[in-house]
């Protein structure tokens, strides 16, 4: 058996999220049925590094997957985007040791969430923006931003918590940036919760509108309470931007 890290982009829109799932069509299911086509195996269990929401994109989402064909790499890149939906994509296959687990050798990721705030939404940006109609303050957003790196509890922005073992995770880095007509609101930790970015781009939102002060950000993490924090903001606007291995 030949172990098979892939790079995967896809356009989430039109999925139940990436896990497989009996009432919705899914980003795992469709890559599995994919490579099951090719390589003629009954079972090609795919490992993403992590399970995006309905809705949500990826252009660097982290798989692992075991397989016995004897297709050279290229042959199989070629084979199974061949197979694929105009919305998913495979960039590159790569062989990887036994041992490789696209989630748990992970030790970072980034996301990105872009905003649409123009008060005439763009109509090619709706399935890829958040389009509030509201014009924010990138700069004020950006600064209130800047209270939640490092090691917290993060359970504020948590949908449903605990829906893990522990809500304390590190984070790297978060930038709210304007590109012309839109935000972007970057994160990069060691892993996220539930909804997570989502929340956290639902509470800056409220800054970035002149809701809240600033300083309500670290209140909010502080409070550990959910109910503090912003609405959660809607899946569209969410990619995962890639993955980072030791």
């Amino acid at each position: 058996m030949r172990n098979l890290k892939l790079i995967v982009t896809y356009d989430g829109t039109d999925y139940g999220g990436w896990q497989t799932q009996a009432n919705a069509p899914t980003i795992q299911a469709t890559l599995e049925k994919a490579f099951q086509t090719i390589t003629c195996e009954k079972r090609v269990h795919c490992v993403g590094s992590g399970r995006t929401d309905a809705g949500v994109h990826a252009l660097g989402q982290a798989v692992n997957a075991f397989t016995a064909t004897p297709l050279e790499l290229p042959t199989l890149l070629k084979a199974i985007n061949s197979q694929l939906p105009a919305d998913i994509a495979v960039l590159s296959i790569e062989e990887v040791r036994h041992s490789f687990c696209a989630i748990k050798d992970a030790i970072k990721k980034r996301y990105r969430y872009v905003i649409d705030d123009s008060r005439i939404p763009d109509p090619f940006l709706r399935r890829t923006a958040w389009q509030p109609q509201k014009p924010l303050d990138a700069a004020a957003m950006h600064r209130a931003a800047q209270c939640l790196k490092g090691r917290h509890d993060f359970r504020s922005f948590e949908t449903n918590w605990p829906n893990r073992l522990s809500s304390i995770r590190t984070m790297f880095d978060i930038t709210v940036t304007r590109h012309d007509a839109t935000l972007r609101i970057e994160v990069e930790a060691d892993g996220f919760l539930y909804n997570m970015v989502r929340s956290i781009v639902g509470t800056l939102y409220q800054v970035g509108r002149g809701y809240w002060p600033e300083a309500k950000v670290n209140d909010v993490l502080e409070a550990m309470d959910r109910r503090e924090a912003g609405p959660t903001a809607p899946p569209q606007g969410l990619f995962m931007l890639y993955v980072t291995y030791a």
